[in-house]
């Protein structure tokens, strides 16, 4: 287990992952049921994006297909 972290840290995934699970906490705390959903930022956090650049629910498969481009 430390050792996932600790490779994940080198590769720079880290602190989006922490990202992420904000994202979804801050969801989960406001009451929003978001079964079946997918937390997408909306400017990427590969992109630098951040949670205080916006986030929203959207089904899975078209927060996949996004794929690195602008939201519809």
């Amino acid at each position: 287990f430390p050792v996932t972290i600790r490779m994940q840290k080198k590769r720079g995934e880290h602190d989006d992952r922490m990202e992420r699970q904000r994202a979804r906490r801050d969801y989960d705390a406001k009451g929003i049921d978001r079964k079946g959903k997918d937390i997408d930022h909306v400017k990427m956090l590969s992109k630098g994006g951040s949670n205080a650049t916006g986030t929203r629910l959207v089904s899975p498969s078209k927060n996949r297909a996004r794929n690195g481009h602008k939201p519809s």
